[in-house]
């Protein structure tokens, strides 16, 4: 799943696959609902992890993986 994040006037890409979904919430069903749903239900704890893998200008794209939750 991508989603963009913003810092002031710059935006960057962030993608978070199934393992990482998982991983937050093993419990979901493996398709596009459930994931969407893991998603929303753990937006904060995604976004805390987004801001620890982002540095400013550095590139315009972002893997969240496992190993960050």
């Amino acid at each position: 799943m991508r989603f963009w994040g913003h810092d002031s006037a710059m935006e960057a890409s962030f993608f978070i696959g199934e393992d990482a979904l998982r991983r937050i919430q093993p419990d979901a069903c493996p398709d596009e609902s459930g994931f969407l749903s893991a998603f929303d239900c753990n937006r904060d704890l995604i976004c805390a992890a987004a801001a620890k893998v982002y540095v400013r200008g550095s590139r315009g794209s972002y893997d969240l993986v496992a190993a960050h939750f």
